[in-house]
């Protein structure tokens, strides 16, 4: 069985320290402080910063098959972590055991796409010999590392989203400052763990530093670091843009994802994605499915048989493998939603499914005829509650999707091209999924949206582009 130790450190400049424990870190289902961790102050924040500093040119100096090796030796230990990173994000996250296993699988594939793209670092020879003026002359550019780099990842993916941003950057060769989420930051902290183990890397090459909010501004405004991707709520990453100087800045941010259901889609197997899309993880996704928008010709029948599916989805203690509902992060975000579920409920929406609340456990709820106007279906629910609507011409169907403040994803269930090509064209989202949910990802693909949802894409090769400057050199030739 696997056991969590009584204390963690935080990763100063590579090197294990333990200043303190002062963070406590809750089991999400039992409410028990599971474990502690070190909390960085702001003099140890300042000095991760120097540090990475320092290891920013021997960083990248790393050659890439050194890159390569690193991110190979990452994937090979939390293969044999397995068990106790799957089980860690049970506790801290009150994930299901079976959502935990699949995000601990794509923590292994980002490490091992990051590993391949290490040795991928192209750039391009252009003529410049364009006019008359320009004759004898020749360009070339190639990518070379933005240098420090600030990483602030969430609470709901405490593995993945993290690799998102630290994978990356050892492929490019950026040193890093991460600061995990408090609720949720063993996963990071391990990953610090086997990174220690890495020789090959420079001294500053990378911190990871849980840190308390207040206290933390360096990790937004410090001028010494020229990336911040910060991954999180909308109304927290819009402001940390605003106080973040000159660096550029990555966000990727919240969503209230649709899903178009039209009346020649396969509807066993809309159901089954839209079930997990909705529900998967408590909903604790920013691509979970939140608004269902269905063909008025078959809206009667799906809304009926997706009613009766997400009433036999079991809640309860995350550990156990039949268990699909966990726990919500918190009691506090458990009881916002249920006062949104109750006032859509007043405002003349209908309750399908779900509805009731306990501490920090809600059921999996589904309602009809939710007001454009409700907080339900204007904000990010971010827990386990999806809302349908009909429609019969597929322009107000998109419409209807693009009716949002977000534009993260979006699913369509269609065998017809033609609205897959419109949708590809009208719908103001960052990625379409067709003949499947919003909530899909594979880890290599651009992932990020527009509007409120955020700014530039992760996936490993278009982080690392973020994560890069492009360099020219031009020849006179004599």
């Amino acid at each position: 069985m696997v056991q969590l130790k009584d204390v963690y450190p935080l990763y100063l400049n590579n090197k294990a320290a333990q200043p303190n424990a002062d963070l406590e870190v809750t089991d999400k289902f039992t409410g028990e402080v599971a474990f502690r961790t070190a909390l960085a102050t702001p003099d140890v924040i300042d000095e991760a910063i120097a540090g990475a500093v320092r290891a920013a040119e021997p960083m990248a100096r790393l050659a890439s098959y050194e890159k390569r090796d690193v991110l190979t030796h990452c994937v090979t230990r939390f293969g044999e972590r397995f068990d106790e990173l799957a089980y860690a994000l049970c506790v801290e996250a009150g994930k299901p055991i079976a959502d935990a296993e699949g995000e601990v699988t794509r923590l292994i594939d980002t490490f091992r796409i990051a590993a391949e793209e290490a040795t991928r670092n192209y750039g391009e020879v252009q003529p410049l010999d364009v006019s008359a003026r320009a004759k004898g002359y020749m360009g070339m550019w190639k990518r070379v590392p933005i240098g420090p780099c600030s990483f602030i990842s969430p609470f709901n993916f405490p593995l993945n989203l993290a690799a998102h941003k630290i994978a990356p950057a050892i492929a490019m060769g950026c040193p890093f400052v991460m600061k995990p989420a408090s609720m949720t930051p063993l996963g990071a902290i391990i990953m610090g763990e086997v990174l220690a183990e890495c020789d090959v890397l420079p001294e500053g090459a990378f911190s990871i530093l849980p840190a308390a909010r207040a206290g933390s501004d360096l990790f937004t405004t410090d001028e010494r670091l020229k990336l911040l991707s910060f991954t999180g709520s909308p109304g927290v990453g819009w402001d940390l843009k605003g106080k973040a100087g000159k660096k550029k800045v990555v966000l990727e941010l919240g969503g209230n994802a649709a899903v178009i259901v039209d009346k020649d889609a396969d509807l066993d197997h809309a159901l089954a994605r839209i079930v997990f899309g909705g529900y998967y993880q408590s909903g604790q996704s920013c691509i979970h499915v939140q608004r269902v928008i269905i063909h008025a010709d078959i809206y009667d029948s799906f809304r009926d048989m997706l009613a009766a599916k997400v009433k036999t989805l079991v809640s309860g203690d995350p550990k156990k493998r039949e268990t699909f509902i966990g726990p919500m992060i918190s009691a506090r975000e458990a009881s916002r939603l249920k006062g949104w579920i109750d006032s859509a409920v007043a405002g003349g929406a209908t309750l399908l499914a779900g509805g009731a609340c306990a501490g920090n456990m809600l059921e999996a709820s589904l309602l009809e005829g939710v007001s454009r106007d409700s907080e339900l279906y204007r904000e990010e629910a971010f827990g386990p509650v999806v809302i349908l609507s009909k429609f019969t011409e597929w322009k107000a169907a998109m419409d209807e999707v693009n009716d949002s403040k977000f534009g993260l994803q979006a699913g369509i269930f269609t065998r017809d091209i033609h609205q897959v090509l419109d949708s590809w064209d009208h719908l103001d989202v960052g990625g379409i999924v067709v003949n499947d949910v919003s909530s899909y990802r594979v880890d290599n693909m651009p992932y990020g949206g527009v509007k409120d949802s955020g700014l530039g894409r992760e996936g490993v090769r278009f982080a690392m582009e973020d994560m890069s400057e492009i360099r020219n050199l031009v020849i006179r030739r004599l």
